[in-house]
């Protein structure tokens, strides 16, 4: 990747569907060169997609909440079946340290969030888990 590429995802970062016209006139270049660029990007999986990022009222209703997992050795690939079935985990990462994983969970009150850590919490490999309730969001860089 280049300054142009790098350019190409900033632009499309802020506006997802910014019209490749645009992108052209913006950067100063021809609309085949963004074209080529943004095809070379999609087929490198540079870009997977395009997408649609809700704003804060869309998100009004929905607590939020990171949960850190501690696991069994070996427990992992269960445990990640189970999660995947429960529809509030919306995103889970391994991590490196004193837990294992890291998922984020969303929910419409906190008596729901309760069960799901509950559940969470019996399924078979879990040792201990930790949650973390989003109280604001300061910076989202995040497309």
């Amino acid at each position: 990747m280049d300054e142009l590429d790098r350019n190409i995802l900033g632009l499309l970062g802020a506006d997802a569907r910014m019209s490749v016209a645009t992108l052209a006139r913006r950067l100063k270049v021809a609309r085949s060169t963004i074209q080529a660029r943004l095809e070379r990007l999609e087929t490198s999986g540079v870009i997977a997609g395009y997408t649609l990022k809700l704003g804060e009222g869309a998100k009004q209703g929905r607590l939020r909440a990171s949960v850190l997992l501690s696991i069994e050795p070996r427990a992992q690939a269960g445990v990640l079946q189970r999660l995947k079935s429960i529809s509030e985990v919306e995103k889970v990462f391994t991590t490196s340290g004193r837990f294992d994983l890291l998922m984020q969970i969303a929910c419409p009150n906190t008596q729901v969030l309760d069960q799901v850590l509950d559940q969470i919490g019996q399924m078979t490999g879990v040792k201990s888990s930790e949650s973390l309730i989003h109280l604001s969001t300061r910076i989202d860089r995040a497309v």
